[in-house]
């Protein structure tokens, strides 16, 4: 039985990968230090998804390091299917941890999600559906099982900052963060709405459907981390940009690699960071969002 469990979502390739590579690396000299620590890299292809366990277990840097098992260190690395978009694999993820880890998981990173290219109501209804519906029931899901003391990192984007909104917008996001995720939901729906009129630069969106599906992210992890301080729940809740990263995703035109993409979303899954939550994070600090 494994001392600390992890959960990386999206993590067959891009950030998602590098932030397994550097909880495995980190985790050696990390406060959640306690014996050994078991991590899920989920995907949505199992094909995939074992293809880069296997990649990581031969990984360079983790064989000089020492830290896997295999190697006489800590760490392990499993895969197990996951697909944000579709609730019956949250679920059914849910129930294995569930069964697997009856005395619950530490450390989750919910990294999973989408850019689709070009902007019409199908594209936004998806792009929504998967980066803000599916990481909230990712996050409410698994967020049950987090021992105290442990850490829930939404991996959101700087796009969705809120200085690309009107000042009407910007209120109703940050109002909707602090009152409730059905507040958050309901910004959303509006902006579906308004796209599928025609009329979300009138309303005062940007008309970019993953720069709000992230704002949307952002605004619901501070509406539970919220709920989660008020009901007494020792789990730090974070959101944070991992910077503009070389990945498929930028299309290749990111300035950081992906392990400096991965540097914020680890520190806020292992480090330092205590008492700190609800908060935006870039750079390895919190800023405004």
């Amino acid at each position: 039985m494994a001392s600390r469990i992890g959960v990386v979502t999206g993590a067959n390739k891009g950030i998602g990968l590098a932030i397994v590579r550097n909880l495995a690396l980190q985790y050696p000299k990390s406060p959640l230090h306690s014996g050994s620590f078991l991590i899920y890299l989920t995907a949505r292809s199992t094909e995939r998804g074992s293809e880069a366990v296997k990649v990581l277990n031969s990984d360079p840097a983790l064989k000089k390091a020492k830290v896997l098992a295999q190697d006489g260190g800590d760490t392990t690395i499993k895969f197990q299917t996951l697909d944000i978009s579709d609730v019956a694999s949250i679920h059914a993820f849910r129930d294995f941890l569930k069964k697997e880890h009856p005395e619950g998981i530490d450390v989750l990173v919910n990294n999973a999600g989408i850019a689709m290219d070009g902007f019409n109501d199908k594209v936004v209804k998806e792009t929504i559906h998967t980066n803000y519906y599916g990481s909230l029931a990712a996050t409410q899901d698994l967020l049950p099982l987090i021992r105290p003391g442990g850490r829930l990192v939404n991996v959101a984007s700087s796009a969705g900052h809120l200085n690309k909104y009107s000042a009407a917008l910007q209120e109703s996001f940050l109002s909707a963060s602090k009152t409730s995720v059905s507040a958050c939901s309901a910004v959303m729906e509006k902006f579906i709405e308004a796209v599928k009129a025609g009329k979300e630069k009138e309303e005062g969106f940007p008309s970019a459907a993953y720069a709000v599906s992230k704002a949307g992210e952002i605004a619901f992890t501070k509406a539970i981390a919220m709920e989660a301080e008020k009901e007494g729940k020792k789990v730090l809740i974070n959101a944070c940009c991992p910077g503009y990263v070389n990945t498929d995703m930028s299309k290749g035109n990111g300035t950081k690699t992906v392990d400096e993409g991965a540097e914020t979303p680890v520190l806020l899954a292992l480090g330092e960071i205590e008492g700190k939550t609800a908060g935006f994070w870039l750079s390895e600090k919190t800023i405004e969002w």
